[in-house]
């Protein structure tokens, strides 16, 4: 609605106004809220209104309002405005304002809006942006600014007075800490006092798929539920592998919240789509019964033609070592730059960056630090001597027919 607001009074000033959002249907709540205030003059023919292509405009001059998705940023090309309003900029690429947009206002000397709500782990993973943070930065660089050109504001989902305060507390119920901070309190939250992982790490260690080398060894890691019916926790099941430059890339989230027979069902076919070397799974507090479950879903799965062969590499792992005592190598190696997320896995990221040492140690990174530690640990090359000679772990193999 705010959008709306800003749209029709620089219309009624006699400007040109462009409003741009990701998609078609984040378009629809602004066009509503601008014909409702331009009911009268739509009514009585002096505003002109388009449906299809969202304009309202006053006939025979270029005073106008026109709503345009922006996914890509070149739909937005071959237009021009006095006020340019980029919402939902968080998930637009950068190209929308850096090389469309403000260009666009250079013969009209006109303004920007940029609105946008601090990324969540989630809309970072579906944003088209090359750095999903970008928005983010351009707040930042400019709460300071001195020269006048520039002008931020914060607000929270409870300063809005459109929105129920009631609501929004019934809401936030079903949400994360993290998620209300972000979504309803528009923090920009980068770093937990005390988290193995930053959000500014990952983001500097994370590599596009096509920037992966050459795997020589593949895993996948499960971690699951404490017993055989327990199906209220999902299993974490994360894939990844290691270059032959020694580094770690973690690939896939694969975690599930099922049946164990489903969960191991969907880790086998993960594995063998994947082509992995390995399944490794943490036998602690009662999970031995998932070798039995996996060596029973293979063999099923194999008979039913599912599978391409009978054998399936399986490794337990058992935690002798404390979580922290287990976690710190592997935050260590990211560290170093010789581990990375391989584009975006949003619910592995939050419990990475929210995981703090005494706290329960969640499912997806728990599974992650278990397959990190199976590929990468031993096989890091010491700074002054050579790396040794890959080697390929001898894991189990599950009696599978």
């Amino acid at each position: 609605m705010g959008m709306a607001l800003i749209a029709v009074e620089h219309f009624l000033a006699g400007e040109r106004v462009l409003y741009a959002v990701p998609t078609q249907d984040q378009i629809d709540r602004f066009w509503f809220e601008c014909k409702e205030a331009l009911a009268p003059a739509i009514d009585a023919g002096i505003v002109y209104k388009n449906e299809t292509r969202h304009i309202l405009e006053i006939p025979g001059t270029q005073n106008r309002i026109r709503a345009k998705t922006a996914w890509d940023a070149d739909t937005l090309r071959g237009d021009y405005a006095d006020l340019l309003i980029l919402d939902e900029y968080q998930l637009m690429n950068e190209d929308a304002w850096a090389i469309v947009g403000a260009p666009m206002l250079m013969d009209t000397n006109g303004n920007v809006v940029f609105a946008f709500t601090p990324p969540s782990f989630r809309s970072a993973g579906t944003s088209k942006a090359h750095d999903p943070r970008h928005a983010d930065k351009l707040y930042a660089a400019h709460l300071t600014d001195d020269d006048g050109r520039w002008a931020t504001f914060h607000f929270t989902s409870y300063d809005n007075p459109h929105l129920s305060s009631e609501a929004l507390d019934d809401i936030t119920k079903d949400m994360t800490v993290m998620a209300h901070r972000q979504e309803i309190l528009a923090e920009q939250i980068t770093d937990i006092p005390g988290a193995l992982w930053t959000q500014k790490l990952l983001d500097a260690t994370r590599v596009a798929a096509a920037d992966v080398p050459d795997l020589v060894r593949l895993g996948i890691a499960l971690d699951p539920a404490a017993t055989s019916s327990d199906t209220s926790d999902e299993m974490g099941i994360v894939a990844g592998g290691r270059g032959a430059n020694g580094h770690g890339y973690i690939l896939r989230d694969a975690s599930l919240r099922g049946t164990p027979m489903a969960c191991a069902r969907h880790a086998i076919f993960l594995y063998d789509t994947l082509e992995a070397d390995v399944l490794i799974a943490e036998v602690n507090n009662g999970g031995e019964w998932i070798g039995t479950v996996l060596a029973l879903v293979a063999a099923d799965m194999w008979r039913k033609g599912e599978r391409p062969t009978k054998e399936l590499h399986y490794k337990q792992v058992h935690a002798s070592r404390g979580k922290v005592t287990r976690a710190e190598p592997i935050a260590a190696i990211f560290e170093r730059e010789r581990a990375h997320i391989v584009g975006t896995l949003p619910d592995l990221e939050e419990q990475l960056v929210t995981w703090v040492p005494g706290m329960r140690s969640p499912d997806r990174s728990d599974a992650m630090v278990w397959l990190a530690t199976e590929l990468l640990l031993g096989h890091q090359p010491k700074p002054t001597v050579p790396p040794p000679l890959l080697t390929r772990a001898s894991p189990n193999r599950l009696p599978v027919g």
